[in-house]
């Protein structure tokens, strides 16, 4: 079979185009293309097979790639034909039908059947166009100049059929030898007519004279107009925080197909959660902070609703489960030692008392041989952890070190370990079908569940155990100082081993990403920014104002003397502690301080060395108490340096210390110092590092992207280099607009110049609601009353339901792909359904640290599906926005 391949690209002196035949599992096929004219780029290769996956890169005269095709052609070949000429383009990973065509279409077009497009012996040309369509009622057709193409009549235009999701294809006889002009067109099967036809200019091909050749037209990129791209709204919020009536003191998976329910009813399109997977460290209620996964594939007991156990509860208990059942649904917020304790109680005794059934029933028997990669080292983690009361696993007495053959005892029958073993596995299995139950029934109802990827992984889990050598254990992720944490955030994970995982192709990532899209349709990745670079901290930090961006061109020593700075260890690398930062910091208690330093006898002073590290300050106020202010001043006169230090291939390197020029040690330099340092401080964060960083997203990104057909969101708040948007523009990721949080020096952002590559929202689970959002900065409420929301006079003292809907409103109506709300923030809108205590909304609080995640919804989901004026109200609006 001969395939002859044209694609128009244009390449500078020098570069070529290559053709890659394969499809990542396969070995794959170089060939190299040649330039014919007008820079149509050709190729001719035998190949026998009936379907073919290949992409194009350009090289230069080293073949070194420049640039390649993130996104996989595919191509199926009718079998009566042994010859075929390709036209193609290059496909774009942001073109719509790459990033478009995901698990939310397949959830709109439910019940979707492929349609044959019949290729017969005498027809010259198939077009082919990847188009989502997520309207049920439209379909793509074609019309063009010749005659056989309906000479631009829309009523002899050729229809293409769905092959496959978002994939057209028509096959027909053009036996007019001329040059061909078309376009592609949108008809509506209820009106049965052309409604629409593609914007930009005519599309063409060449007449195809040739008798057994059939010409393949392969287009990309259907020019959607605005009103025609896919559009939603949806609704934010934990499963935690659901309340039922059917409830344990908490939401549990079954209750997302109440939610369902209610977001059916509101013409709402995505349901959005937080992290689900397992956070037990030690049954307390830190536990309740769900970026802290203990495994990133275990879900979280919490979940489990033990009244649709495949086995019930123990007569005995049954009124015991009631009563506590009824005390725990009672409360306005979660208590999540009870609950967890009361749930494991009963979990424990529906598996004792079923054990012989639970062993041989056949689901769990697969479900353990399918997930057993993963299921083991959890069950033995958990079992542990367990034993030794303490998930840190340096400090258990056997197996410290995860040896896999080892672990794999605790699944033997003959283990002391294989029924607390099993009840963790089992309890994962129940877990999964009640998921798997609640997220069939959502998409049974066309609706697409948004799930949360946290960025790193807890020190003390099933991973940083099982897998070490993925993560850098020495060091603790975070995030820079911002408006709301002015010491940044230590959030005490490892961080990623990157050059380990590149080693394997990011078989670890792909992993994890195959697991979520068993039950997701769209992922928003938590910290995007840290596919790019990390905020690290050395191991002696505790605050995040000690941390620096790893990777990062860091400064060399060489520099201090190009930028002729008087560089000295102790200087710039030590907290400076005079006479007066001392009295600044302590006042009278200056005494006690001084317990904790050296003095040396000019003025200054430095920390003793058992008290010389943040970390070395903490453990030593763990073991003896003291003023709490005493502790806090110390550790924060611990970060009072310039410069900090990395230790890099045998040498010294340097990264300034973030807002370097807001600590006493800057105040205390001489004005032409203070200066350069100014300088080298700006070089180093707004220019040197750009294009690494743009480098390392684009060399993991895509190949983990590339492995999921969920629709990706990515959460780059923060301090965003000016690579970030670029990145995630090329790959087509989704970026997150928060009213409040703008990325430009305003004091918030019109979501009317929202772009469609966005998700725009009035709060998150980070932020304080609006309500309490409209007590906390009156100057700045009164200029967003009167600026953005276009009122006059004086603002009123709190948010009214009337000015909640204008601000729902300015976030529905505009070009962005989805509008997503949180749950509080739909309830402000109405009087009656509002929470009366505010301060109950909130779900977390960044500058608290740990913080006690513990809101409930105060009105159950049954009572809110049943306040019809307040649901067709919502609904109306997105319908009215053109969300539906």
């Amino acid at each position: 079979m001969k395939l002859y391949f044209n694609v128009e690209y244009i390449v500078k002196a020098g570069e070529h185009l290559e053709l890659i035949i394969g499809d990542g599992e396969a070995a794959a096929q170089f060939h190299t293309m040649f330039c014919a004219d007008n820079g149509l780029w050709k190729c001719e290769v035998d190949y026998f097979s009936k379907s073919i996956s290949y992409k194009y890169r350009v090289v230069n005269e080293k073949s070194a790639v420049l640039r390649e095709e993130f996104v996989l052609h595919h191509l199926h070949f009718p079998h009566n034909y042994k010859e075929f000429i390709i036209f193609d383009e290059w496909n774009n990973k942001n073109f719509p039908e790459n990033y478009l065509n995901n698990k939310i279409l397949y959830n709109k077009l439910h019940g979707f059947i492929p349609e044959k497009a019949t290729v017969l012996k005498k027809h010259t040309h198939l077009f082919r166009i990847e188009a989502p369509v997520y309207h049920p009622d439209w379909r793509i057709v074609l019309i063009g100049s010749t005659a056989s193409l309906g000479g631009w009549n829309y009523e002899k235009a050729i229809h293409l059929h769905q092959t496959d999701f978002g994939i057209w294809e028509a096959s027909v006889e053009i036996p007019e030898d001329e040059f061909i002009q078309f376009k592609y067109c949108i008809y509506d099967t209820r009106e049965n007519r052309v409604i629409d036809v593609e914007t930009g200019e005519n599309r063409f091909t060449t007449a195809n004279p040739l008798a057994d050749v059939l010409q393949i037209v392969s287009n990309h990129y259907f020019r959607f107009k605005a009103y025609q791209m896919y559009h939603d709204a949806g609704v934010a919020v934990p499963v935690f925080s659901l309340r039922s009536n059917d409830g344990f003191g908490v939401g549990e998976f079954a209750d997302l197909k109440k939610l369902a329910d209610w977001t059916k009813d509101t013409n709402l399109g995505i349901i959005q959660i937080l992290p689900i997977n397992d956070t037990t460290a030690n049954y307390s209620w830190t536990d309740s902070y769900p970026y802290a996964a203990v495994s990133v594939y275990a879900l979280h007991p919490q979940y489990i609703s033990l009244e649709k156990l495949d086995f019930s509860l123990p007569k005995e208990l049954v009124e015991e489960y009631l009563a506590e059942k009824e005390a725990l649904n009672a409360l306005e917020l979660i208590d999540y030692e009870k609950m967890i304790a009361a749930k494991w109680k009963y979990l424990k005794a529906v598996f004792n008392n079923e054990k012989d059934k639970i062993y041989k029933d056949r689901g769990f028997k697969k479900f353990i041989k399918d997930n057993e990669t993963w299921l083991v080292p959890y069950a033995a983690f958990c079992v542990l952890r367990d034993k030794y009361k303490t998930p840190n696993f340096n400090d258990w007495k056997t197996h410290k070190k995860y040896i896999a053959g080892k672990i794999l005892q605790f699944f033997s029958s003959k283990s002391k370990d294989y029924d607390t073993s099993m009840l963790h596995a089992w309890v994962q299995y129940q877990l999964h079908l009640q998921l798997k139950d609640a997220v069939d029934y959502t998409h049974h109802l066309g609706i697409s569940l948004k799930g949360d990827l946290p960025i790193g992984i807890y020190r003390y889990s099933v991973e940083a155990w099982a897998e070490p050598e993925l993560f850098g254990m020495d060091f603790q992720a975070g995030a820079p100082p911002d408006q709301f944490t002015a010491l940044g955030q230590n959030w005490e994970f490892p961080t990623y081993n990157w050059e380990a995982m590149k080693e394997d192709d990011y078989r670890w990532w792909k992993n994890r990403f195959k697991a979520l899209e068993q039950y997701f349709d769209a992922m928003r990745i938590d910290h995007i920014l840290g596919f790019f670079r990390i905020w690290r901290m050395p191991i002696s930090a505790v605050q995040g104002i000690l941390g620096y961006f790893y990777p990062a061109v860091p400064i060399v020593a060489d520099e201090f003397k190009a930028w002729q700075l008087p560089f000295t260890f102790d200087r710039y690398c030590k907290p400076f502690i005079n006479n007066q930062i001392l009295w600044d910091y302590f006042g009278d208690n200056s005494g006690k301080a001084l317990e904790f330093m050296n003095d040396h006898q000019d003025g200054t002073y430095s920390f003793k060395e058992e008290f010389d590290t943040q970390r070395k300050l903490a453990d030593f106020f763990k073991k003896n108490k003291a003023e709490k202010s005493l502790e806090e001043k110390l550790i924060s006169l611990c970060a009072n340096v310039l410069f900090l230090t990395e230790e890099r291939n045998g040498a010294t390197v340097y990264h300034p210390r973030f807002n370097v020029y807001y600590t006493e040690s800057y105040k205390y330099l001489p004005e032409w110092e203070q200066k350069i340092i100014y300088d080298l401080y700006h070089d180093y964060f707004f220019r040197r590092q750009d294009h690494l960083w743009y480098e390392k997203a684009m060399e993991k990104l895509p190949v983990i992207l590339n492995a999921t057909k969920m629709l990706i969101c990515g959460e780059d708040l923060g301090m965003v280099p000016a690579c970030v948007p670029v990145v995630m523009d090329e790959l087509a990721i989704i970026a997150l607009k928060v009213q409040r949080m703008p990325a430009e020096n305003i004091p918030f952002y019109n979501p009317k110049t929202a772009h469609y590559m966005n998700v725009v929202t009035a709060s998150s689970h980070d932020s304080s609601t609006l309500r309490q959002w409209w007590k906390e900065d009156p100057a700045l409420i009164q200029k967003y009353f009167n600026q953005q929301l276009i009122q006059y006079g004086k603002a009123p003292e709190e948010l009214t339901p009337h000015l909640a809907e204008i601000i729902m409103k300015q976030h529905l109506y505009n070009d962005a792909m989805l509008a997503i709300f949180p749950i509080q923030e739909f309830l402000a809108t109405d009087e009656e359904l509002r929470n009366k205590n505010i301060d109950n909304e909130r779900i977390n609080d960044p500058a608290v640290f740990p913080h006690y995640w513990r809101y409930r919804m105060h009105i159950g989901l049954e009572e809110l599906k049943e306040k019809q004026f307040f649901n067709e109200k919502i609904a109306y609006w997105i319908k009215d926005s053109g969300r539906l």
